[in-house]
């Protein structure tokens, strides 16, 4: 393990992705992770994430800290409460977390996940 780790995403190879369908809501999201790091254990990861836009179901059993780098995202909460995110803000998803995310302009976040041990 390295005590200073930057977040130099010309070495690392990204990962595509997508939400499962039955997840989807709207539009055709794609993801694209580079991850920067994972402990030996599994339970704590950290690098970058971008979607682009669309709709999907989210529900957390983890604990995620994200920042976001640029465009803007809606969550909502199982309540309907719905916050706006762009570039600058900063949250923390904790586990118990559910509803939704809305990519409007393609997102782009750093993150840091810790699974439950």
């Amino acid at each position: 393990m390295h005590a200073f780790l930057p977040f130099n995403l010309d070495d690392i190879a990204p990962e595509q992705d997508a939400p499962a369908p039955e997840k989807v809501i709207a539009g055709d999201p794609k993801f694209t992770t580079w991850l920067v790091e994972t402990t030996d254990n599994e339970t704590l990861f950290s690098g970058v994430w971008e979607a682009t836009p669309g709709a999907w179901k989210i529900s957390y059993d983890e604990w995620e800290f994200c920042s976001i780098l640029s465009g803007r995202s809606v969550l909502t909460d199982k309540d309907g409460i719905t916050r706006e995110v762009g570039p600058g803000d900063s949250f923390v998803l904790q586990p118990g977390f559910s509803g939704t995310w809305e990519v409007l302009e393609t997102t782009r976040k750093l993150f840091v996940i810790r699974l439950p041990s």
